[in-house]
């Protein structure tokens, strides 16, 4: 079976800007297309899993998150990089209205998504990872049986320095930015060398 880093999306992989209600407010953190190279190069899949909870709200629709993610798996391309599949939780169990107003199972905190990434891609969740800013990714990666990875970048800050309290399961490791969490995961891998070796100048 395949092996995979899931990846959170705002925060994680771009910039934690509120709802990313137009494709422009997209926009990747500083080396986490870098890390996204990696990934690829050591053999595992680079796949996303975002809540979206701003479409059950009525903040934009369902069109502009596969717009949004159109944008994201192109400037990867562009660096080199390759996103293997996203998915995405559009629901909310209080808010909007049905089909989006649901208590779903892919809404993270919950191991939906996944779950259904296992399904549809051969997964060995119990050699894989999940990278996240906040306790929802951490609290999913626990409930999927992933190793979960935290970042400061996003909400990971004010999470580790005036929320230690909430958490309900560590993270095996807590990262300054996506590729720092990157590289401790593949060195914790023995990733072989001719997968981490840097460009040549």
């Amino acid at each position: 079976m395949r092996r995979a880093i899931f990846l959170d999306r705002d925060g994680t992989v771009c910039e934690e800007v509120g709802y990313v209600n137009h494709v422009s407010r997209c926009r990747p953190l500083p080396r986490s297309l870098e890390a996204v190279q990696r990934i690829n190069r050591a053999g595992f899949l680079a796949i996303v899993a975002t809540n979206q909870s701003g479409v059950a709200r009525g903040y934009f629709s369902e069109s502009l998150v596969l717009e949004v993610h159109a944008r994201l798996r192109a400037l990867a391309e562009a660096a080199g990089a390759r996103l293997d599949a996203l998915y995405y939780c559009p629901h909310h169990p209080r808010e909007g209205t049905a089909p989006y107003r649901a208590d779903c199972d892919c809404r993270k905190p919950r191991p939906g998504m996944l779950l259904r990434a296992a399904r549809e891609h051969g997964i060995d969740l119990a050699r894989s990872y999940m990278i996240g800013d906040s306790l929802a990714d951490i609290d999913a990666a626990a409930a999927a049986g992933v190793s979960p990875v935290q970042v400061l970048t996003g909400y990971g800050r004010g999470l580790v320095e005036h929320h230690r309290d909430r958490y309900t399961i560590e993270p095996l490791h807590i990262a300054d930015d996506l590729l720092e969490a990157v590289r401790w995961i593949l060195a914790r891998e023995g990733a072989p060398p001719q997968a981490e070796k840097e460009k040549a100048p």
